[in-house]
């Protein structure tokens, strides 16, 4: 049997614990159930005990400077701001920049993208970071593709991801890639994680955003739009589920939710559609018709005021991702 180069996964101090520890689950489960996927190495500018953010540490980590090459994949994982400019101004992109030809794939989990735009690699691409730092990004990169709402991105060799636990989905997404589907669901299901968590799915959905804000007399309101966006969603209906008076359920749903009911339905039957078009076989018009549209045309409607794309052509450029063959050529600095 050939030998299988590695992945390496890069920690420095302030590292967040589970941009490492995510990827490296799923990296690890999926050499268990392949012997032809790729070992994970732990590596750090230094070498030795690296302390995380939180106090956590990882021991015996492997010195950049002893990595020679080739990699399947080098993943930056994410950490403090204190941590990523430190590791930064040591020279971690630097190093990047050097060793990327040696790579089949680039890749960073949360603000390990600005490493990479530090080396230089993220020029017109396609790529994410955590919500909060995609404005950041983009001022410090403009030449790069930022897409502020996608959980990962996979542009060619180069796949970012959003925060923490979005490292999953993209360590996911990359065994689907390389090893098939069900592998894939073999991991998700011994992690007991959502199986590939479509990328274009947004980061701060509406359902995130009511479990933040809405209080207990609304939850009855906010469980039946989000389980049911193909039902009657009048505020009429609404304001009886949670014995209100519409004009009082109104008032206190914008008030505690940040948006009117109407708006909330509308972005939730979004959400919906298009975590179908990019999981589900479902024609056009059946997603329509699930997500409360009505008809197809409603929704292409709405697809393309909001996302400025028809329905199936966000299907096909999201899904698309999945169709890079097992192997690739490395990285051209």
């Amino acid at each position: 049997m050939s030998q299988v180069d590695p992945i390496v996964i890069v920690v420095y101090p302030g590292v967040e614990p589970l941009d490492v520890a995510g990827p490296a689950a799923v990296f690890a489960r999926a050499r268990a159930l392949c012997p032809d996927a790729p070992d994970v190495i732990i590596a750090s500018p230094e070498g030795g005990t690296v302390t995380a953010d939180g106090g956590i540490s990882f021991a015996d980590t492997v010195a950049l400077s002893s990595l020679t090459g080739p990699f399947d994949l080098i993943l930056i994982a994410g950490g403090t701001e204190k941590g990523l400019i430190s590791v930064n101004q040591g020279g971690l992109g630097d190093w990047l920049w050097q060793i990327a030809p040696s790579a089949r794939r680039i890749g960073s989990v949360c603000g390990g993208a600005f490493v990479l735009g530090r080396a230089g690699l993220l020029a017109a691409r396609r790529v994410t970071t955590h919500w909060s730092a995609t404005a950041r990004l983009k001022a410090m990169y403009p030449d790069t593709i930022v897409e502020p709402d996608a959980i990962f991105t996979i542009d060619g060799p180069i796949c970012t991801s959003a925060g923490v636990t979005a490292g999953i989905d993209l360590a996911l997404a990359l065994v689907e890639a390389d090893q098939g589907s069900q592998v894939a669901a073999s991991i998700a299901r011994q992690l007991v994680v959502f199986l590939r968590r479509p990328g274009g799915q947004s980061q701060f959905s509406e359902a995130l955003r009511a479990q933040a804000k809405g209080g207990s007399r609304l939850t009855a309101a906010l469980d039946e739009i989000q389980a049911h966006p193909e039902s009657d969603l009048c505020v009429a209906r609404l304001a009886g589920l949670c014995a209100m008076s519409p004009r009082t359920f109104t008032r206190r749903f914008t008030l505690e939710i940040g948006t009117p009911p109407a708006a909330f339905v509308a972005a939730a039957r979004l959400d919906h559609a298009k975590r179908l078009l990019l999981t589900t076989h479902m024609s056009v018009a059946s997603i329509a018709y699930a997500s409360g549209y009505g008809s197809a045309e409603a929704m292409n409607h709405v697809f393309r005021n909001r996302l400025s794309a028809a329905p199936s052509d966000f299907r096909e450029r999201l899904q698309s991702i999945f169709e890079t063959p097992r192997y690739t050529s490395k990285i051209e600095a």
